[in-house]
């Protein structure tokens, strides 16, 4: 398992990255918000000068003049650092004072409500700057001259744009301050919420390679408690294997001593005498152990090859298979047996009937049930191979059964009903039924015999 970043990195990371564009978003709104209060600030300035413009004009034989005060223009002097601009106009829009070429509003420009004045506000470009507008409408009534005249002042952008970018600066450096602080509590906090987990992690890697006991109970976050139980029940469910691991080894290391001891005392027996004849009987009787020696290895070899089939199959290695097909070519497979043991032996399964499994574990499955079957049948006997859907496969012969109260026994490792076999068939088929999760079920045979159910499960 590669290693991945930390918890408490990614969540800094996360936070880190969620308080910039939070930061972002708020220095664009305090920009902007800054720009909002800077124009209604500066534009009142702007209607001012332009009203005292306005205050400055007077008409004499005929022809309005513009008086404009320094005082209507100093206003600016004290906060702004950019440039003003007036232009005044006379009823009939000739120039009379000021600047020339000041852009005029644009046609729709809306009159402001915010002033009770005839005034509209706008922004425009004038010799290559930004500026921002306020064009006065003034009423001039004389007996020979009446219409209306109109002001325009004009103020480079500078300190209204200083203003903003002034109040964004300040919302974004309290905000980092505080996003900085933010993430210095989440790291304490998250340091000290990882603690237990830290001390969770020292048990485990204290214990010994075979100390499988349950974890110590540490005081550990309600959301940490169900990963302890999940770790304690999966040690337990380990110890309980390396358990059985265990009285299985002791088992077939019990059941391989005492053939090998008798084997041995025979062919010592054997060599002690000169007789050709208890020489001959002695190897035979050593061919007939080693017989079962190897019968017996086979069947824990068997076993081995079980517990790495049903992994495959909990790991996603089943195959979807015929049970028919596989039942056909095992029966061919143990047809010359039968005819040597004088019991016949037939096959029902006239259409394909599909499971899901690992064919050696099925085939070893069908292989251990009929070679059962075959030496517990007598001669003349009839063994039926039977499958049928939805996924039922059966095994009947007309021996001698076994009785009710012994069923569930047969299914236990070395367990024996008489001193021949080596008491694993009917285990390794219990342990492959297991690993498919198939039910096995054993019954009377119409003949009298045991009658072997497996049922699969069928998608």
């Amino acid at each position: 398992m590669r290693d991945s970043v930390s918890l408490r990195g990614r969540l800094l990371w996360n936070l880190a990255l969620l308080l910039v564009v939070l930061m972002l978003a708020s220095g664009l709104s305090a920009y902007w918000n800054g720009r909002e209060a800077a124009d209604t600030a500066y534009d009142r300035t702007l209607l001012a000068s332009a009203r005292t413009i306005a205050a400055g004009l007077s008409q004499r034989d005929g022809t309005l003049s513009a008086d404009v005060p320094y005082v209507a223009l100093d206003t600016f002097a004290y906060d702004s650092a950019g440039r003003i601009y007036y232009q005044v106009n006379d009823i009939h829009q000739r120039l009379i004072s000021g600047y020339e070429n000041l852009p005029a509003p644009p046609p729709g420009t809306p009159r402001t409500d915010d002033y009770p004045a005839l005034a509209r506000f706008y922004n425009a470009r004038y010799l290559g700057q930004d500026v921002r507008v306020v064009s006065l409408l003034k009423a001039v009534t004389e007996p020979n001259m009446n219409g209306m005249a109109e002001i325009r002042v004009a103020e480079t952008e500078e300190a209204r744009v200083r203003m903003a970018r002034s109040l964004m600066a300040d919302t974004l450096l309290r905000l980092g301050m505080l996003a900085l602080g933010a993430l210095m509590l989440v790291w304490f906090a998250v340091s000290a919420a990882l603690r237990p987990l830290e001390r969770l992690r020292s048990a485990v890697e204290e214990r010994q390679p075979d100390d499988l006991r349950a974890l110590p109970l540490v005081e550990v976050q309600r959301e940490l408690s169900p990963l302890v139980r999940a770790l304690n029940h999966f040690t337990e469910r380990l110890r309980g294997q390396f358990e059985r691991q265990a009285q299985f080894i002791a088992e077939a290391a019990h059941e391989l001593r005492t053939p090998l001891a008798a084997l041995k005392a025979r062919v010592e027996l054997g060599l002690r005498s000169n007789e050709p004849q208890v020489w001959r009987e002695t190897l035979e009787s050593a061919a007939q152990g080693t017989d079962r020696l190897t019968h017996l290895a086979n069947q824990l070899l068997s076993l081995a090859r079980v517990e790495n089939g049903a992994r495959a199959i909990a790991e996603g290695g089943a195959q979807l298979l015929d049970l028919s097909q596989l039942a056909r070519e095992l029966g061919m497979a143990m047809a010359p047996l039968a005819y040597a043991r004088g019991v016949a032996l037939a096959l029902e399964a006239e259409a394909p009937v599909h499971v899901r499994g690992e064919p050696t574990l099925l085939n070893e499955l069908l292989s251990n049930l009929v070679d059962n079957a075959l030496a517990h049948t007598p001669e003349g006997g009839n063994v039926i191979l039977r499958v049928y859907a939805p996924g039922v496969l059966e095994v009947e012969d007309d021996g001698p059964g076994i009785p009710e109260n012994e069923r569930e026994r047969v299914f236990e490792r070395f367990y024996r009903r008489s001193a021949q076999g080596t008491g694993l068939g009917l285990a390794i088929v219990g342990e492959i039924c297991r690993a498919h999760l198939a039910q096995i079920s054993l019954h009377d045979g119409e003949g009298g015999g045991l009658k072997v159910r497996v049922s699969f499960t069928v998608d």
